[in-house]
C-alpha cells in the first residue's frame, strides 16, 4: 500500500490520533486532509467564533505537520466529492476517518462509503473522540443507549479504555496533491480564546498542574473560575479525551474524580446522540409542551440574549457568553432554566443562541443540555426550576462574578447586587439597571400550569 488519506474533523490533532496512526503504519505516504464542508456552512453550524478556533486550529495542526515533513491540504466543497477528488489525486486506495455520532455525520460516512466502494477505495473508521466508550458499544438490557446518567457511569467507569498513541515522527506527504489557503476568519467575541493543539496541550498542563485539585470542591464558583475550560479544544479535538481522562486519573484525588465525571456526561450524550439523532431537535421526552416562542415572547427573548432580564445572574452569564464566546457551566444552567422554565420559551431557541456563539457549541452536549434543563430530556427531575436569586447567594455569594460582568451593579455593595430592584430612591435611579422581565412567583405559576402541575 502506498498511499491514504487521513480526513479530519473534530479530531485536529497530531498526538493520540488513531486514525492517522493506523494511516502512517500501513502506508508510505499520506495526505492530511481537511474539507471545509459547505453543506455545514449552509446549516447555520458555521458561526464566526467557531470558525476563528478552527482557523488557529488548522495553522497550528499544519504547523505541526509541516515539523514532520507533511503538510495539510485544505479543500471546500462537498465533502464526499472532495475526498474522492483528493485519493484519486494522490492515488490512495485507503482513507481513514474518526467516527462522529450526529445525523449529519452519519449520513456523511454512508455516503462517503458507498463513493468510495464505488472508486475501488477502502473507508476505515475509528473512534478517536471518545475517551473509554464508543457510542453503542455498551447498552443496557432492552434498548440500545442508556437513557440515564448513573448506570451508564457505571458501565463507563468498567471499561477500559486504550493506549494513548504518540504523534507520528514523520508525515509524508505526495507530491501533485494541491491545497487552498489556510482559512482565516475572526470572532464576533473579543475575548475568544486561541485555538490549537498547542494551546489545548499548554492548557491541559497547567489544569493538572493548578486547578483539578480542587475541582470538586470549586467547579459551580461562578466568580472563581476554577473549571477546566478545556470544552473548546475536546469538540474540536485538539485535545484528546483518552489523554485527558488517563492524565486525570493519574493525577488523582476527588477533584480528579469529579472533573472526569465531568467527561462522561459528554460521551452519555454523545451515545444519547448517536441513538436518537432527531433529539438535537426534537424532544427526547415530550412534556406536551406549549412554548412561547419568537413570535409571542420576543421581548423576553431579546432580553434574555443582550443580558438585560433585571436578573443580575443571568445577565452577567449572558454577557460573559458575549464576550469570550463561552460560559461557565453553572451559568449555563441557570440562563437555560430561566428561559426554558421561568420564561417558558422553547429550549431550541436558546440552544440556538447558545449555538451562535459557544467555541465549543457541539450538537450532542448542546442540545441535551438544553433539554436536560427544559425537562425533555434525560434528567429525572424535570419539572425543576432554578431560581437565579437563590442560586446567585449560593454560588456567587458576595456577588463578585456579577460585578464583573454587569457593570451597573459595580458599586452595590453586600445581598442587593442579586436583588437590585429592592434599592429605593436615589440609589435605585442612579443604578441604570432594568427591572426583572417577569416576577419569579409569576414565573413559576405559568410553568406549572403548562406543564399540568397545578
Amino acid at each position: 500500500m502506498n498511499v491514504s488519506v487521513v480526513l479530519f474533523t473534530s479530531d485536529l490533532r497530531l498526538h493520540d490520533h488513531p486514525p492517522l496512526r493506523a494511516a502512517s503504519a500501513g502506508a508510505r505516504e499520506v495526505v492530511p486532509l481537511f474539507v471545509r464542508d459547505r453543506a455545514v456552512d449552509a446549516a447555520g453550524f458555521a458561526a464566526p467564533n467557531r470558525l476563528a478556533f478552527l482557523a488557529d486550529c488548522l495553522r497550528d495542526l499544519d504547523a505541526g505537520l509541516r515539523e514532520r515533513g507533511g503538510r495539510l491540504v485544505v479543500r471546500s466543497g462537498d465533502v464526499v466529492e472532495e475526498v474522492c477528488r483528493v485519493a484519486t489525486e494522490a492515488g490512495a486506495d485507503e482513507i481513514h476517518l474518526a467516527a462522529d455520532v450526529s445525523a449529519y455525520a452519519q449520513q456523511r460516512e454512508k455516503r462517503l462509503r458507498h463513493a468510495l466502494r464505488v472508486e475501488g477505495v477502502r473507508l476505515h473508521v475509528h473512534d478517536a473522540v471518545t475517551a473509554s466508550v464508543a457510542p453503542g458499544a455498551v447498552t443496557p438490557a432492552g434498548s440500545d443507549h442508556f437513557a440515564v446518567f448513573t448506570p451508564y457511569f457505571r458501565r463507563w467507569t468498567q471499561e477500559r479504555s486504550r493506549d494513548v498513541l504518540g504523534a507520528p515522527r514523520v508525515v509524508r506527504v505526495p507530491d501533485g496533491v494541491g491545497s487552498e489557503q489556510l482559512p482565516v476568519h475572526r470572532g464576533v467575541s473579543e475575548g475568544l480564546a486561541a485555538g490549537g493543539e498547542r494551546a489545548g496541550r499548554a492548557g491541559l498542563a497547567a489544569w493538572l498542574r493548578h486547578g483539578i485539585s480542587a475541582y470538586a470542591e470549586r467547579h459551580d464558583d461562578l466568580a472563581g473560575d476554577a473549571t477546566s475550560r478545556l470544552s473548546p479544544h475536546l469538540h474540536f479535538g485538539t485535545l484528546s479525551p483518552v489523554e485527558v481522562v488517563q492524565r486525570a486519573r493519574t493525577a488523582g484525588g476527588a477533584g480528579a474524580e469529579a472533573f472526569v465525571r465531568q467527561l462522561a456526561w459528554r460521551e452519555f450524550h454523545r451515545q444519547v446522540l448517536a441513538a436518537r439523532p432527531d433529539a438535537a431537535v426534537a424532544d427526547y421526552r415530550p412534556r406536551h409542551d406549549r412554548w412561547r416562542t419568537e413570535l409571542t415572547a420576543r421581548e423576553d427573548i431579546e432580553a434574555w440574549r443582550e443580558g438585560r432580564t433585571g436578573y443580575p445572574v443571568v445577565d452577567a452569564a449572558m454577557r460573559q457568553l458575549r464576550h469570550e464566546g463561552w460560559m461557565h457551566n453553572r451559568g449555563r444552567l441557570l440562563t437555560a432554566s430561566f428561559l426554558t422554565k421561568s420564561l417558558y420559551v422553547d429550549w431550541r431557541i436558546g440552544a440556538r443562541h447558545f449555538l451562535d456563539l459557544l467555541v465549543d457549541g457541539d450538537v450532542a452536549n448542546n442540545q441535551l443540555n438544553w433539554q436536560w434543563v427544559a425537562g425533555t430530556g434525560t434528567d429525572t427531575r424535570p419539572n425543576r426550576v432554578l431560581s437565579p436569586v437563590a442560586q446567585a447567594r449560593r454560588f456567587d455569594p458576595d456577588g463578585a462574578y456579577v460585578r464583573r460582568w454587569v457593570p451597573e451593579l459595580a458599586g452595590i455593595e453586600g445581598a442587593a447586587v442579586h436583588q437590585p430592584w429592592k434599592l429605593r430612591g436615589p440609589d435605585r435611579a442612579a443604578v441604570g439597571y432594568p427591572d426583572p422581565v417577569v416576577e419569579l412567583s409569576d414565573g413559576l405559576a405559568r410553568f406549572r400550569r403548562a406543564r399540568g402541575l397545578g
